[in-house]
């Protein structure tokens, strides 16, 4: 398909600084472009949170994360007045800058969900190959990782293996560390260089940088997958959740709600608000814990209990009512 711009829209330009496009155009997330080029077109006035939240359909969290992802690339600076990214920032500077990827959002569970406040390990280098071939005759090292990770992933072509010199120089990452992370990437499909890099840059800002560390690393990582696959599953799901979704299932994973208990839940969802509402099922299942019922069986005896005692006229002093509103969906 061959795409031509438009030019009568041209009279109007604002720039983009090269490093963006160069570095940032697959390292970045959709909402973080977009603010930055919002914030680029408000070149010379400050621009708050409420008006890129306005303007460009993110929210104010994303907004807010978006501006220290910038700020921490360089390619932003800061409001002098403003100590966090809360009323937000100048025009960016002009003079060239050398930049430094951030952990960024994502919507897989494999990754940390939150932005890390401290930048991380300098993008990696656009080594020729030629330049690659010099460093395989210096850099044993190198040239067995090469030989290695082939192995796993079959033949490396430039992109990756520059990302692997990366991950080794500047990541820090031992060879047996990368070629770990190399196989469950090839186990769950994903061996995309970003994806791969993603989960690198995490590893080594966990300091996850030994073979008992890594293993521990990818057994949490494969059990967080496999419930999230059963999830889906759970609530036919034919699209995978989004990165607040995964947030909520991880905080079920971790509360160990039953299986069933949460597809009690999610047949409530769909009883009382027609769709698979996360924030309902997520609070039912908060309400129904916090009362000390642990499956759908509790639930639903205290239903019937409810039902019955409410029918009869018999409820006493023994029987705390307000206890079971929740059963009867009144959320």
């Amino acid at each position: 398909m061959d795409l031509k711009a438009n030019c009568g829209i041209w009279g109007t330009m604002f720039g983009v600084p090269c490093i963006v496009a160069d570095n940032f155009l697959k390292l970045a997330t959709g909402e973080q472009i977009k603010v930055l080029l919002y914030i680029l077109r408000a070149s010379g006035r400050t621009v708050s949170t409420e008006e890129i939240v306005a303007n460009t359909g993110v929210d104010a969290r994303q907004a807010e994360e978006a501006v220290l992802f910038w700020q921490q690339a360089n390619v932003l600076s800061a409001d002098s007045s403003t100590a966090v990214p809360k009323s937000v920032m100048s025009a960016p500077a002009q003079q060239p800058v050398q930049t430094q990827p951030i952990q960024q959002n994502t919507v897989s569970v494999e990754e940390t969900l939150l932005v890390n406040s401290s930048p991380l390990p300098r993008r990696k280098e656009n080594l020729r190959p030629s330049e690659i071939s010099d460093i395989m005759k210096t850099s044993p090292e190198i040239a067995e990782l090469f030989k290695a990770a082939e192995g796993t992933l079959g033949h490396i072509n430039n992109t990756m293996q520059n990302s692997l010199i990366w991950m080794t120089n500047y990541l820090g990452l031992k060879a047996e560390v990368i070629l770990m992370l190399l196989v469950y990437c090839v186990k769950i499909e994903k061996t995309n260089v970003a994806y791969i890099e993603k989960i690198a840059m995490t590893w080594s800002e966990k300091d996850i940088n030994s073979i008992d560390a890594a293993q521990d690393e990818i057994e949490r990582l494969t059990s967080s997958n496999d419930y999230v696959g059963g999830i889906m599953k759970l609530f036919e799901l034919k699209c995978r959740p989004t990165s607040k979704q995964l947030e909520i299932i991880e905080d079920w994973r971790k509360a160990d709600y039953s299986r069933d208990l949460i597809h009690y839940a999610y047949e409530k969802s769909i009883e009382n608000t027609n769709k698979v509402s996360f924030a309902y099922i997520n609070k039912v299942l908060m309400s129904w814990s916090e009362n000390g019922y642990k499956t759908s069986d509790d639930v639903k005896r205290a239903e019937s209990d409810y039902r019955k005692r409410k029918k009869s006229g018999s409820e006493n002093d023994s029987f705390d009512a307000d206890k079971y509103n929740f059963v009867i969906n009144n959320f």
